[in-house]
């Protein structure tokens, strides 16, 4: 789907049926030609994080949908920032934010989904998950000998276990749509030269030399793996009511208006609106309006 610039920019790669997808044919740069110019996406993306706030206001007062935003990425491909900068506008106590690292000894006790259910967003919210569930078939397929600290009987790590998972995790998708949740999920793309390239700017920027470890470059020798298990994911767990919205990510500024006009778009979708006020209500509202005014002609 080609982007619209004038005032919107659609996520170029929706994939609701992933049958016939391929990761090769998505370019992390994005569009060979990009017709929304880098000094139109500030405000581009000004307006668009305006409108989600402005929909997220009406989701909270609504109380009847969840909102839950998936992101998955390679080691630097800009979840932080995306997610600081397409939320900017949203009123903290309608957003839950749950990022999810190595597992727990309490987590490992217990099967692959009960750490992020844990975390699913109440109504009305908007939850968001840096990394997820699909780390069970990201790094743990990638570094089979994992699953060895998750406990399971031998019975039940057979041959179809990465198959059998996108069948849980579908299940599991497929129940949250029908209990009222929207999902949006987004593989942020980016390029190995891009990551070399961000993991340099982390060595040299004190401010970003925190986030890197040496165990990301070890990791990078795998990026073969990484990316036939992110598109195996992706073929296996897109469907209408939880698509993958695969994000061209070499070009930060980019990335983050794909992703705030994709959430926008699904909020849209659910049309939520303010609580309509009854007649009681009104007269109850009228009656404390002229005590209020009362009080204030009384005062000296």
């Amino acid at each position: 789907m080609a982007p619209d610039t004038t005032d919107h920019i659609d996520p170029p790669f929706v994939i609701t049926d992933g049958d016939r997808f391929r990761l090769r044919d998505v370019d992390p740069k994005g569009p060979g030609k990009l017709s929304l110019p880098r000094d139109k996406a500030v405000d581009l993306l000004r307006d668009t994080v305006a409108r989600l706030a402005s929909l997220q206001a009406r989701l909270y007062a609504e109380n009847r949908w969840g909102v839950l935003l998936i992101f998955q990425a390679m080691d630097a491909g800009g979840k932080d920032g995306v997610i600081k900068h397409v939320l900017s506008g949203v009123d903290p106590q309608g957003c839950e934010i749950s990022s999810f690292k190595a597992p727990s000894a309490e987590e490992l006790d217990h099967d692959f989904l009960w750490r992020t259910t844990r975390r699913v967003p109440e109504r009305g919210h908007i939850g968001v998950f840096n990394r997820s569930y699909y780390e069970e078939v990201l790094i743990v397929r990638v570094h089979p000998r994992l699953l060895g600290f998750q406990k399971l009987p031998p019975a039940a790590v057979t041959k179809r276990i990465w198959r059998e998972r996108f069948e849980d995790i579908n299940a599991f998708e497929l129940h949250m749509a029908r209990s009222g949740y929207l999902i949006r999920k987004f593989f942020l793309h980016i390029s190995k030269e891009e990551q070399r390239r961000r993991f340099l700017q982390r060595l040299e920027q004190p401010d970003k030399r925190w986030k890197f470890m040496i165990a990301d470059v070890e990791e990078r020798k795998r990026w073969g793996d990484y990316m036939r298990a992110y598109e195996d994911m992706i073929r296996h767990t897109s469907a209408p009511h939880a698509p993958w919205i695969v994000v061209p990510a070499d070009r930060k500024w980019y990335a983050r208006c794909v992703v705030a006009a994709a959430i926008v778009d699904g909020l849209e979708s659910l049309n939520p609106q303010f609580p309509k006020i009854d007649a009681g209500k009104r007269r109850e509202l009228e009656r404390v309006r002229e005590a209020l005014e009362a009080e204030g002609r009384k005062r000296p």
